[in-house]
């Protein structure tokens, strides 16, 4: 099993083809510059000053933008240098935020996640001399295979390969023989979880010879149930409170902090259902949950955020993409953690060889960032 840890993952990555933007060639592997004085008008040589815009899941988020935030520290805190970031609490604020970050003089922003796209381009295209990345997303609003600036770098997981492993375990765990999942908007880099997670199911019942069954994702049809936004709210409650009304015990829900609703619904019901975490592990970075969290599909985003930073102030920025994968690290899953005696004893095996399968080849995941 794949387990992210601080300083590994993405220093890793290689980019590869993908059908959303063609990734050519690979980037090198950052390396940490070890620097330890300031940056900006300081001794440090660098002059690198970092800054991150959130998406309106909020930098508190225990998942993704609290990931990313916390990249954006730890490489800020490796080069000597102040991190500078700024909350989205509309779809209105991110534009106005990055004009923020840019009056601020910031030369290397990080925009987190698919929604601030086309805030991230015009901004780049507009500002040519300030360096933009963006965390899940390729900027490439036109479709025509390239980022959309020549200043944008691309920070992409293909997070199928983990979610396989998790409908492989969800589907192992399952008493009912239901599981669910939802998510919080039909965007690719939400999907990618739910499909994955579909086709692990999928494969163990072909390998088991079960019929368990998937609530919320259609993979013949590429939809679900999606509840519009990425808060934690009413519409979050209701939708998981939908699945465990409909047998599902196992729970994936899809979208930052849209989980802490699905776990509330959890815990009022009652009955024994599991839940299964995104970016984060739930139960390191979120514990008041902690005894419903079965694993969760991580993404190395806050060793990538930290890693470009470093790079950039140690040989320059490097606009080259990157994609995590289980072959290089950047995506796996969590531990069971107090799941561990409730699985089946040959789970972990299971996974194991049907990771070294997918890393091999001999499996095949599929995924709109598959090469």
């Amino acid at each position: 099993m794949v387990i992210i840890t601080p300083r590994r993952g993405l220093a890793a990555f290689a980019s590869v083809g993908a059908a959303a933007l063609l990734l050519a060639g690979c980037a090198p592997a950052p390396s940490s510059s070890g620097s330890s004085t300031a940056a900006g008008g300081s001794d440090s040589g660098t002059d690198v000053v970092p800054c991150m815009v959130s998406d309106t899941g909020g930098f508190d988020d225990h998942s993704f933008n609290q990931l990313g935030a916390e990249g954006l520290e730890d490489g800020a805190k490796a080069i000597g240098a102040k991190a500078t970031k700024v909350q989205s609490d509309t779809d209105a604020d991110y534009a106005p935020n990055i004009d923020n970050l840019l009056s601020q003089g910031c030369t290397l922003i990080f925009t987190v996640g698919f929604n601030l796209s086309a805030a991230t381009v015009e901004a780049a295209q507009a500002n040519s001399d300030v360096d933009f990345a963006i965390i899940d997303d390729a900027a490439d609003n036109d479709f025509d295979g390239k980022t959309d600036a020549d200043n944008i770098k691309p920070i992409l997981f293909d997070t199928s390969q983990a979610a396989f492993l998790a409908g492989y375990a969800a589907a192992s765990y399952s008493k009912t023989g239901i599981v669910g999942t939802y998510g919080g908007m039909n965007f690719p880099t939400v999907s990618i979880f739910m499909d994955g997670f579909a086709q692990g199911v999928a494969y163990f019942n072909t390998q088991k010879g079960k019929s368990v069954q998937v609530l919320g994702w259609d993979s013949a049809k590429q939809d679900g149930t999606f509840i519009g936004g990425f808060e934690a709210g009413t519409d979050s409650l209701q939708a998981a409170q939908n699945l465990i009304d409909q047998g599902a015990d196992v729970i994936l829900p899809v979208g930052g902090p849209i989980y802490q609703s699905a776990a509330q619904a959890i815990k009022d019901s009652g009955k024994d259902i599991a839940l299964i975490g995104c970016d984060a592990d739930l139960y390191e970075s979120d514990p008041k949950y902690k005894d419903i969290y079965l694993t969760s599909i991580l993404k190395g985003m806050r060793v990538g955020t930290a890693d470009v930073i470093e790079q950039a102030a140690d040989s320059g920025f490097d606009t080259t993409p990157y994609l995590g994968t289980l072959e290089n690290e950047g995506v796996g899953i969590a531990p069971f953690h107090d799941f561990e005696s409730k699985v089946p004893s040959e789970l972990q095996g299971e996974l194991d060889d049907i990771q070294s399968q997918i890393v091999s080849g001999d499996l095949q995941v599929k995924s709109y960032l598959a090469s």
